[in-house]
């Protein structure tokens, strides 16, 4: 059968064809069993276009059940995308199958939600070559809807209009009601041309009575009611305004209108209150008003504002109601927006409502809850399961850096002590995992390649056998630099790698030599803390109960770089009377032969230089940055790189590894501030997610933090996903709690990027106000106070500017501490109704 499998892979369905007609049943069988074989042990083992042609007419022409077909029909590297059905059911039908509905069936099972695509075209052919309803699960739903914008390519030059295919689909009348039911189908109907393709054919089909218009309104309330993120209900959005609800239908539907009114997300309230209000005196004052409570704390302006009129018009219709919509109206009173509060209080008053004036209580000071203390590091691992489960729970799924360091440590005592449960245990696991499968053998200093090497080493001894030298090589490379000492020793050449990569292969590379061992006490680095720090005593105590034994080089290395700063005269003299080359190590640590201070520069650097003709990442980078450069000091070497950050151009000089700078120095915030600096700048700049969510972290972390933390932190404001503010929030009040917070320098950076165009200053506003809220009052206006001075002195204030105007009136106020804000007064002189002008005029007004 070997000219039968060539041709299968050559995609060639008439010569495979030709073999299935000369072939019996029970030849068609065996021949099935060695398909599947085939496919199996297939090293380029991926079917595509006329391939996967070809390998479904053998599957239905040999396998015997629907089951094994769609086994083998449904395995990922079968791409059935763009398979040709029509041979394929030419092939069932000449066979005498009688199972192809069952295995479309099984077909669309397997689909996979987040790629409806794949396979749908073909396993929607098969069901209508059988004329059987189709299924309505999710990820086969999803495919319908992607199919209405995308065909095969065989069938695009024939292609119908979207509406006559519509109106002919025999899936219509059976897949229309859970186009309104599946979470997140509406980006697969926005995908194609303008995204109003979907809706505009439904509408027609409404129009010519294919469809019950009434159903369809029914199915978009529905479906905006549940919500779903914003992409997914602009099409729904686009079918309710086409459809424009008549006023008898809105009013049919008052309540679901009312609820997306008070509930949804701003567009759809949108909507529904253009309907509502368009249908008059339809709508009960009581319910109106309900809604209208909920309305006039929602942050969208433009809502609240419209909000605001239809009442102000209600009351000026329905005076016998009045006194009831003035109170309404006064709830608006308590809105974030001063402009909104004061437009409600006018409105509450012109309609007869008389606020109760109350004489507020002025607190200095935050009023924030203390800092709590880092917590302490989990115990170590002693048990070969526990390992073993940590690792299964964590590969492939990123390794934090407790963890990480964890798993060493309980790595080196169980190798040391029960090797052969620990290969029994972890082997299968790694195995199962891939954990190595796809690293490249010349990636010698990348962490997580050499973490997969130990692993590895510690599960199969021949793979320990072959990475001996490579452990080798790495350390060879480092021996030139020693940590210490770092005053008055010759100069060390920069080092060419990140510091954290040096640092964990090297020590990645020492425990892969441990693991020979016997009877190993665990790692010295091993953190005490969950910020990566160690306790000086804890580590004294490890060296005092190892005696004699040796001491691994990089193992005490990074001990040393995890302590606390500072210097412990009496331990340090505990410590070199062990009489050991490490004991004299950490004495003279202690007694202030510690890592040294950088020095610190703020620095604006521009984008890198264009490569080539074509550089399209060229022109996505922001075009300068401001930074922190550090420098050893003078007369201090830099062997590993910890106290160098050069000043790069944007979009050069990242090495990965960002995650392990907080626990390599934990003491060491503004440093380590200044290393990750670059990075976290990217998620306000270039949109980047989670790259700011490091903050909390540094936070937690011990030391002076500087110009680095506080420009990290005035980046964080202005980053694009809320994951990264709210981190960045967090690590603000962390801060303030423990009195670590340099506010006005945090808000002088923000106003100085904010002005310079390096920031996008309205993203700042929210974090800043649930700052507020949360009990940080002081610090929030300091830190305002520090960045209004450069935003007001710009040529044109940035947007958002009046939004921090109107936050710091509320600061100060409820402080009642004055701080000078220069430049206000010359914006307040310029007079006129901006809302500039306004706002700045508030906040004097309060600070007088």
């Amino acid at each position: 059968m070997t000219d039968f499998f060539e041709s299968l892979i050559r995609g060639d369905v008439p010569a495979v064809r030709s073999v299935l007609d000369g072939l019996d049943e029970p030849a068609r069988r065996a021949l099935g069993e060695e398909l599947v074989a085939h496919v199996r042990r297939r090293r380029d083992n991926w079917w595509w276009g006329k391939e996967a042609t070809a390998l479904a007419v053998a599957a239905v022409g040999t396998l015997s059940t629907a089951t094994k077909t769609a086994a083998l029909l449904g395995r990922r590297s079968v791409m059935l995308r763009d398979a040709d059905p029509e041979p394929v059911v030419a092939a069932a039908r000449q066979r005498g199958v009688t199972w192809l509905a069952d295995l479309a069936s099984r077909l669309a099972e397997r689909m996979r939600r987040d790629e409806p695509w794949e396979g749908w075209h073909f396993t929607a052919a098969l069901l209508r070559a059988e004329n059987v309803p189709p299924p309505t699960g999710d990820a086969f739903v999803a495919g319908w809807a992607h199919a209405m914008w995308w065909q095969p390519l065989r069938d695009r030059q024939q292609a119908a209009p979207l509406l006559d295919r519509l109106r002919t689909d025999p899936f219509l009348d059976a897949l229309l009601p859970r186009l309104f039911e599946v979470d997140g189908i509406g980006a697969d109907l926005s995908l194609g041309g303008d995204g109003q393709a979907v809706p505009r054919a439904l509408t027609a089909l409404a129009v010519e009575g294919r469809l019950d218009r009434a159903a369809l309104l029914d199915g978009v309330l529905g479906r905006l009611l549940r919500g779903d993120r914003p992409a997914a209900l602009r099409p729904f959005l686009a079918l309710h305004d086409l459809l424009a609800p008549t006023p008898d239908e809105v009013t049919t539907r008052t309540t679901a209108y009312l609820r997306l009114l008070a509930d949804a997300p701003g567009p759809v309230a949108t909507t529904a209150q253009r309907t509502l209000r368009g249908v008059g005196d339809a709508v009960e004052v009581e319910a109106l008003a309900e809604a209208a409570r909920a309305v006039l704390t929602r942050p969208e302006k433009g809502l609240v504002r419209a909000q605001l009129s239809w009442l102000d018009a209600l009351a000026r219709q329905r005076p016998d109601r009045e006194a009831e919509i003035a109170a309404v109206l006064a709830a608006g009173a308590d809105h974030q927006a001063a402009d909104l509060r004061d437009r409600a209080l006018a409105l509450a008053e012109r309609h007869g409502h008389r606020p109760v004036r109350s004489v507020a209580v002025r607190v200095a000071g935050d009023e924030l809850p203390p800092p709590m203390p880092a917590a302490a590091a989990p115990p170590p691992i002693t048990e070969v399961d526990e390992l073993v489960e940590e690792v299964s729970a964590l590969v492939g799924r990123g390794w934090p850096a407790s963890a990480l360091e964890r798993v060493l440590d309980g790595l080196v005592r169980l190798a040391s002590t029960d090797r052969e449960r620990l290969q029994a245990a972890l082997s299968p696991v790694l195995r199962r995992q891939q954990v190595g499968a796809y690293d490249h053998p010349w990636a010698v200093f990348n962490v997580w390649v050499q973490l997969h090497g130990v692993l590895l080493a510690a599960a199969e001894p021949a793979e320990a056998a072959t990475r001996r030298d490579q452990w080798a090589a790495i350390l060879s490379e480092s021996l030139t630099r020693k940590l210490r000492p770092f005053w008055r020793r010759r100069t060390v050449e920069p080092a060419r790698r990140s510091a954290p990569a040096l640092v964990y292969c090297s020590r990645l590379a020492e425990i892969g030599q441990r693991l020979d061992g016997r009877d190993d006490p665990g790692l010295l680095a091993a953190p005490t803390s969950a910020t990566g720090a160690i306790d000086p005593t804890a580590l004294y105590e490890r060296l005092a109960a190892l005696g004699d034994r040796p001491v691994w080089r990089w193992d005490l290395a990074q001990a040393l770089l995890r302590l606390p700063a500072g210097v412990d005269e009496a331990l340090a003299a505990k410590a070199a009377a062990l009489g050991t080359t490490a004991g004299n190590e950490l004495a003279g640590w202690l007694r202030g032969d510690a890592l040294p201070t950088p020095v610190q520069r703020v620095v604006t650097v521009g984008r890198r230089d264009r490569i080539g003709s074509y550089d399209y990442g060229y022109d996505r980078l922001p075009v300068r940055r401001t930074v922190v450069a550090t420098t050893p000091p003078e007369g201090v070497a830099d062997p590993l790189g910890l106290l160098t950050v050069p000043a790069q151009p944007v979009g050069r000089g990242h090495h990965g590894g960002d995650e392990l700078w907080p626990a390599l120095l934990p003491g060491h915030r503004g440093l380590v501030a200044a290393h990750l600096l670059p990075e976290v700048a990217r998620a306000a700049q270039q949109d980047v997610r989670e790259a700011a969510t490091v903050l909390p972290v540094l936070a937690e972390c011990a030391g002076p933090g500087g110009p680095a933390l506080d420009l990290a932190l005035a980046y964080g404001l202005c980053a694009r996903h809320e994951v990264d503010r709210v981190a960045t929030l967090d690590a603000l009040l962390m801060l303030a709690a423990a009195g670590d917070l340099d506010a006005p320098a945090v808000g002088a950076h923000l106003g100085a990027l904010a002005a310079d165009g390096q920031v996008t200053l309205t993203r700042a506003a929210i974090p800043l106000r649930d700052a507020v809220a949360a009990g940080g009052r002081l610090s929030t206006w300091r830190l305002l106070a520090g960045a209004l001075p450069a935003l007001l002195a710009a040529p044109t204030p940035p947007r958002g500017t009046p939004d921090l105007l109107t936050l710091a009136a509320e600061t100060a106020g409820a402080t009642g501490v004055r701080i000078e804000v220069p430049g206000l007064a010359d914006v307040v002189a310029r007079g006129g109704g901006s809302r500039l002008v306004t706002e700045a005029r508030r906040l004097a007004s309060a600070l007088s």
